[in-house]
């Protein structure tokens, strides 16, 4: 079996200033995406889908198959690409929503839109985030450990430290779990930041505490998911539920935390933690653009990935 990739790249980039998807970092123009395929196929995934907006798709798609066009599978089959979109409107029917909003309905909803297209383990990412090889290895291990089960879900959880910024705090979900690695939830913590004495300090979003000390080796989450594709027809069921109650407002939304939140507190299903040793890094701000760039370059160097990533 070989699991699916399901790419969240659907934002529309107004903090970056543009399409973050399409930037190209490395060192030949390759974007963040790139190199998360490149590793996904290493890791044996078979087939990429993606989420995007219908306004760019087009342009998307076309660039999309152009540059993956000898691109194979580990068993040496090419690998296979959907596409599709998310959009405001695309919600179950008997919903009235108010007509004024104007934002998405959230990662958990963008997840939805591959309902009709996957019918196999999958793994959820976003397209702005660099994961590193080890998380896709771990996560395929993962879900191919999973075929033919149901209410199994993964979050692969990255240690604090290796997820901070050099140029600001950042905003992170430190994951809580029992003794088997079973999620038990996911608690926001603001502000986070490296200080002089070198410990890792941040704000608790849920108690209000403000400049505590953090464990750097903390795992937290940067929305890297997996599922079984049960996961769809539960998350649908709390997404009309969701819209029942939140349909008139103007920005709340339905992200994936809560949908999993959801089910394992209705006894439905179960989320492992799964650790990786991955250092994460990504682009929110065009201030970011320079060190990923730089990054890349050194992954290069050091022979991690070849340059160009594709031929």
């Amino acid at each position: 079996m070989k699991p699916t990739l399901l790419v969240l790249a659907a934002g529309m980039g107004s903090r970056y200033g543009g399409l973050k998807q399409m930037d190209g970092l490395g060192p030949n123009g390759e974007t963040i995406i790139d190199y998360s395929i490149y590793d996904a196929v290493a890791a044996g995934f078979g087939k990429v889908v993606y989420i995007v907006r219908e306004y760019f798709k087009e342009q998307m798609e076309a660039s999309v198959r152009q540059k993956y066009a000898n691109v194979k599978c580990i068993d040496g089959t090419p690998l296979e690409f959907v596409f599709v979109t998310q959009e405001l409107t695309k919600i179950p029917a008997g919903n009235v929503v108010n007509p004024e909003r104007e934002k998405p309905w959230g990662t958990a909803h963008a997840v939805l839109m591959a309902r009709e297209v996957i019918h196999e383990p999958f793994a959820v990412i976003n397209g702005d985030d660099y994961y590193g090889k080890d998380s896709f290895r771990i996560l395929g291990d993962w879900l191919r450990a999973h075929e033919n089960k149901s209410g199994a879900y993964s979050i692969v959880g990255f240690e604090l430290e290796n997820t901070l910024s050099e140029s600001g705090t950042v905003s992170r979900g430190i994951c809580h779990y029992d003794e088997n690695q079973r999620l038990t939830g996911v608690v926001e913590h603001l502000n986070i930041a490296k200080e002089a004495d070198g410990k890792v300090y941040g704000d608790n979003s849920v108690n209000g505490e403000t400049h505590i000390e953090l464990d750097g080796k903390a795992l937290c989450s940067m929305n890297m998911w997996g599922f079984t594709p049960d996961y769809f027809d539960k998350s649908a069921l709390l997404f009309g539920a969701f819209l029942q109650e939140n349909g008139q407002t103007l920005k709340k939304e339905y992200y994936i935390p809560y949908a999993v939140d959801c089910i394992v507190k209705s006894g439905e299903g179960c989320c492992d933690v799964l650790s990786t040793p991955s250092h994460w890094f990504g682009v929110t701000y065009k201030e970011d653009r320079p060190g990923v760039v730089a990054k890349f370059a050194k992954l290069v160097e050091l022979g991690v990935y070849p340059s160009p990533l594709y031929q």
